[in-house]
């Protein structure tokens, strides 16, 4: 058993920082590596982290043995490139979510992980939300019978969503996020999907996504993503699972953080629950998942919690659903079996 994970960091931008300083937090895991394509952010992580080796190409930090795995934290279409080289390289790779840029690229991914000696696991971060495992565990349990509707929102205000609207839609972007919590809960692909796109501004994609996922004739569910709520509002963002079944029902909301502070900006609340800083540490919920595939990689025990065909589903959900935004009709989503 390795007494300690060495992690590379690809991407050392904003999140890639966080996830840097997460790893530095974690017992058992040590930075040994950043990179990044831009030299100025390059140099700047490089003196953040005096300790580590640096570079602007991922392919020089694959070669590097002292290397054990490596957190991908690049634009989400350089997932499927990066992850592949990865594996290929015999890497164990933590890959942020989505998982690629299409599903044909996810199945390729899956098939190359279950061959590859390094582990593959996505960063889908809900998965260890206390409040979201306390409610899969819930429905698991047969506390609220059998589920037969769930309605998710995920709403930015415009400043950190419009940061985001020329680099991915808010269905694939945030909405994957309820995606996966609904596939978790339910344990099954849905049968269909219909989406509409709204567009308020003039981004590459449009401001708003809604979908509803049909689970046969047994449930259906609903997934909001809005990225252009007023700048006022109080919350970091506004988040919202609500599932209801056939003996009870269960809602986990994200929205209220247990902190707020007033002054002359207004009301705002603090994220306390996915990677807050506490005493000169990354904690919440990234360091818990982080921590869970470090554990992985040591004993060399494949991660479950979240898999990639888990994380390869998601994707071919909002694939499904933007698709059926851009047709103004129904989509059909394949069988697991036929898909994968």
């Amino acid at each position: 058993m390795l007494k300690s994970v060495r992690w590379g960091i690809i991407g050392i931008g904003r999140f890639g920082a966080i996830h840097a300083q997460t790893v530095q937090s974690l017992y058992g895991s040590e930075l040994a590596a950043v990179c990044h394509h831009d030299p100025e952010k390059l140099a700047a992580a490089a003196s953040a982290y005096p300790e580590t080796s640096a570079t602007c190409d991922y392919r020089d930090l694959l070669q590097d043995n002292r290397v054990d795995a490596v957190s991908i934290t690049t634009h989400w279409q350089q997932h499927f490139s990066i992850a592949k080289a990865a594996l290929e390289a015999g890497k164990h790779v933590f890959l942020e979510k989505p998982m690629a840029e299409t599903s044909e690229q996810c199945r390729e991914l899956v098939a190359l992980a279950a061959d590859s000696p390094g582990f593959l696991m996505v960063g889908h971060v809900c998965r260890f939300d206390p409040r979201a495992s306390l409610a899969e565990r819930s429905i698991r349990d047969g506390a609220i019978g059998r589920i037969v509707s769930m309605h998710a929102k995920r709403n930015l205000p415009r400043a950190p969503g419009h940061i985001r609207l020329d680099k991915i839609s808010p269905l694939m972007g945030d909405g994957i996020h309820d995606a996966d919590l609904m596939l978790w809960f339910m344990n099954q692909m849905p049968t269909r999907v219909y989406a509409r796109n709204v567009r308020a501004s003039d981004f590459r994609y449009a401001d708003v996504g809604w979908a509803m996922l049909e689970f046969g004739d047994a449930a259906v569910g609903v997934i909001e993503t809005v990225w252009c709520l007023p700048e006022n509002v109080s919350t970091v963002i506004d988040a919202k699972i609500e599932v209801i079944g056939t003996d009870g029902m269960l809602t986990v909301d994200c929205s209220e953080t247990g902190f707020q502070m007033v002054n002359a900006d207004g009301i705002k609340m603090r994220d306390t629950v996915y990677w807050p800083e506490q005493h000169g540490r990354r904690v919440g919920a990234l360091a818990e998942q982080l921590a869970y595939f470090a554990n992985c990689v040591r004993t060399n025990t494949a991660p479950t919690v979240s898999t990639p065909l888990d994380a390869a589903k998601a994707v071919t959900v909002m694939e499904a659903a933007e698709r059926s935004a851009k047709l103004h009709s129904p989509v059909e989503i394949p069988s697991p079996d036929a898909d994968f």
